[in-house]
């Protein structure tokens, strides 16, 4: 985790979700009503669902709202079908940017993401031409100050619980496992009170690029920001060291 603070990306997004909650619910919602089609309203049958409502609860998402997100998709036939997408491509000097979307219109999506990389200077590449620079990896972020827990507690409960690997941070804890282990680990934090910030799948690169020059800087933010504004995408995940 060094020299990349995760920690101090998550809470800037969060600030910028507090400023917009309305954009981060839209977003959970479909994931919601995604994860309810494919296999079912009961997140103790559907670990999908299960790992998509942790991820509300950690973006304060009220509890009101996720039942009632689960009802609607479970209850309602007419419902908008969402389809996953996914985009690759490259940001100034060779970043690399993958994009995940849920949409209802492939083409509009695919324009909007397109437009994003262009007037950052960027391009949309071919399936694969970046993915393979990251890997995909459980996330759970804690931070120190809501965690009253040693860090060496902490790490033998999330390494007994399945973890990969855990990492300590001036103001916060990483752990990292496989896909699959995720929700096991996450479970065994919570059973214990562990306060998460996140905790999630992720991209995670496995080399990070630094840009130093101002103009490159101001282009790789606008491509992100257009993509933010999208609501369409869902994550955006890049190998720029911010």
């Amino acid at each position: 985790m060094s020299g990349h603070s995760k920690f101090a990306n998550i809470k800037h997004k969060k600030e910028k979700n507090d400023a917009a909650k309305g954009k981060i619910f839209t977003r959970l919602g479909r994931e919601l009503a995604v994860a309810v089609k494919e296999g079912g309203p009961d997140p103790n049958n559907n670990s999908k669902l299960k790992d998509v409502i942790a991820k509300a609860k950690a973006n304060n998402m009220p509890n009101d709202t996720i039942n009632n997100s689960i009802k609607k998709a479970a209850g309602d036939a007419n419902a908008v079908n969402y389809e996953m997408v996914s985009y690759e491509g490259y940001g100034p000097k060779g970043t690399a940017i993958i994009v995940e979307a849920l949409t209802d219109n492939k083409n509009r999506t695919a324009a909007n993401v397109r437009n994003a990389f262009s007037k950052g200077g960027g391009s949309v590449g071919t399936p694969g031409c970046v993915s393979f620079m990251f890997d995909r990896k459980g996330q759970i972020l804690i931070d120190k100050e809501e965690c009253d827990k040693d860090p060496d507690d902490l790490m033998m409960l999330a390494l007994d619980a399945g973890a990969e690997d855990f990492s300590e941070e001036e103001d916060s804890y990483e752990i990292l496992t496989d896909e699959d282990s995720l929700g096991a680990v996450r479970d065994a934090l919570e059973a214990e009170g562990v306060p998460m910030l996140q905790a999630e799948v992720t991209m995670l690169p496995q080399t990070w690029v630094e840009l130093t020059d101002e103009q490159d800087v101001k282009m790789m933010n606008r491509t992100l920001d257009l993509l933010d504004d999208d609501d369409d995408v869902q994550q955006v995940y890049h190998n720029w060291d911010e």
